[in-house]
């Protein structure tokens, strides 16, 4: 029999704690708790979880802080969560490292939706489109280190990379050569799928083209497939 998912919610408030581990636990998780970064380190120090749902405002060091350092430290999957629900909030989430966004209060069930959402992508990828287990991956004379979180040009410059941009090259330098329509990125990028009026991630491909000094009419490394996607056109070596 299958092992549920074990997730960790990690919220300083007592009540939605307890209200939250219950309903999840009643839809299939295993669900455990902590009302702050030190509660959610011990229990990531002695137990395998799945996916951290995590609040944004937190005694001590707060949800980004949070994120940033297990983002460092891991790519388990997390979620946060926030009472604000300023676009800058979401954007600096997102940007370090949080897999999904959700603004108190919301429903219950869309929590459920999402962490499944999640879940499937960060447990099942497509075929063909299996990770990497690398410190660094080399392209084309750059090099992009896995846990620095930045590029390091031909040059030996070192170029720094948002969350965003970091999780795409690296999307792209673990499937090098194979084409990846936009509902893929997306979703392995942020666990959703695509949007017809979706262009986020044109415009991510742009920075990253600007970051890697390409010739924006003529890219040389990363080429858009017409009607089909991108494709990260270099040879990859990997060091461990």
């Amino acid at each position: 029999m299958d092992t549920p998912p074990c997730i960790l919610f990690v919220d300083d408030d007592r009540e939605i704690r307890s209200l939250l581990a219950e309903y999840l636990d009643a839809n299939g998780f295993r669900t455990l708790t902590a009302a702050d970064g030190t509660g959610m380190w011990r229990i990531l120090d002695s137990t395998r979880i799945d996916l951290i749902v995590l609040d944004l405002t937190l005694p001590g060091e707060d949800g980004l802080t949070l994120c940033r350092t297990l983002r460092a430290r891991s790519n388990l999957p997390v979620i946060m969560l926030t009472a604000r629900g300023e676009p800058l909030d979401r954007i600096l989430g997102l940007e370090m490292g949080a897999d999904d966004y959700m603004a108190k209060p919301f429903e219950p069930r869309e929590l459920v939706a999402r962490i499944r959402n999640v879940l499937r992508r960060t447990q099942a990828l497509p075929p063909n489109l299996e990770p990497l287990n690398a410190k660094r991956l080399c392209f084309a004379g750059w090099v992009l280190d896995l846990a620095a979180r930045h590029l390091i040009s031909p040059q030996s410059t070192v170029v720094m990379l948002s969350g965003a941009e970091f999780r795409l090259l690296k999307i792209f330098l673990e499937h090098p050569n194979r084409v990846l329509n936009r509902d893929q990125l997306l979703n392995l990028t942020h666990g959703r799928d695509a949007d017809p009026f979706d262009r986020s991630i044109d415009l991510q491909v742009s920075r990253l083209r600007q970051k890697l000094g390409e010739d924006a009419k003529a890219p040389m490394l990363l080429k858009t497939v017409r009607n089909e996607g991108y494709v990260l056109a270099a040879p990859v070596t990997v060091e461990n």
